[in-house]
């Protein structure tokens, strides 16, 4: 489970993140929970404690205002939680799309789990897309993610792919993401989610119309410079030694990438473009990045600083159309 291989599934080409099992299409939600590994639920227990006594073994107490979350199959322990802590199990997460996908057009694309367990998600096709000139083909889909530990509401994203290399990034718009999050302080309600998306799927034509307008921009050395110094060197050098030759060396590949060493920077909207910058940020963090593995890689470029940091692009970016 460690590298989580065994805990995703996918159709099509192999996803970016080059983790799963390969599906035929059209599979059922119960096929897609045996070949992600989403086939369990997590199971609920009150803390309990041994108690030490002189000379002897301690007696059993419950702590009634904390729970234990555990796997069925495995019986592994997932996370320590408040009682108030409301779960959302593993097969909730695909069932979210099971109407999106008869009725709306949608389609499972890739699913699994990360941290044994932790963190679970489904990633669909919306069926929307886009073209940008030279054929840069933006494809949009819609990310479903949730944990058990409570490092990450559940959390449903727009999001697109740039066919030509995989690269993910969250639709925001007027510098906001436009994610619904539903903390685990309250019950999931899967419709409640679906009525709010309604309106950040319907934006897509919005946001792609604002990528368009980045592929038209020419920038300047100076202005791809600036640029990637804002995105990437964030980090204190005072409390962080090692920050400036980890900014040197991210801001020498990023360059790299936009220069023509990324994927599709050959393509009329990337070349030389705000949107060539975008995507050079994007290729870096869901493909290049240091990371322990493709697991963390992956959880990174969604959920954490590889997220933040393509965030952080998106805006700076904007600022140059806006």
């Amino acid at each position: 489970m460690a590298h989580a291989v065994q805990s995703m599934a996918y159709v099509g080409q192999t996803p970016w993140h080059n983790l799963g099992n390969q599906l035929p299409p059209k599979q059922s939600i119960d096929v897609w929970a045996q070949q992600a590994g989403m086939d369990w639920t997590i199971c609920q227990t009150p803390v309990r404690f041994m108690a030490q006594e002189a000379g002897a073994l301690g007696s059993i107490h419950t702590f009634p205002e904390q729970k234990v979350l555990y796997r069925s199959d495995s019986k592994a322990p997932l996370s320590v939680v408040s009682d108030r802590y409301q779960v959302v199990q593993p097969k909730e997460v695909l069932e979210f799309y099971r109407d999106l996908s008869e009725v709306s057009g949608f389609e499972l694309e890739t699913a699994g789990v990360l941290k044994e367990g932790r963190k679970f998600w489904a990633l669909a096709r919306t069926g929307k897309q886009t073209t940008l000139k030279g054929n840069d083909v933006v494809n949009g889909y819609l990310l479903l993610a949730t944990s058990c530990d409570g490092t990450l509401a559940t959390t449903a994203t727009p999001t697109t792919v740039r066919v030509v290399c995989n690269n993910t990034l969250s639709v925001a718009l007027n510098g906001a993401t436009q994610a619904i999050k539903v903390p685990h302080s309250t019950s999931f309600d899967a419709q409640a989610v679906k009525r709010q998306l309604g309106v950040a799927v319907t934006q897509w034509d919005s946001f792609m119309y604002r990528m368009k307008t980045l592929s038209e921009r020419k920038v300047k050395t100076h202005e791809s410079m600036n640029f990637f110094l804002k995105v990437l060197c964030q980090p204190d050098l005072q409390t962080d030694p090692n920050a400036r030759l980890t900014n040197e060396r991210a801001l020498k590949k990023v360059q790299a990438l936009f220069d023509g060493n990324g994927r599709g920077a050959e393509l009329a909207a990337a070349q030389g473009t705000a949107w060539g910058m975008l995507c050079a940020v994007t290729e870096y963090v869901d493909h290049e990045r240091r990371a322990r593995s493709s697991e963390y890689r992956l959880d990174s470029a969604w959920f954490g600083q590889g997220a933040a940091i393509k965030q952080r692009a998106l805006d700076q970016a904007l600022q140059l159309v806006s």
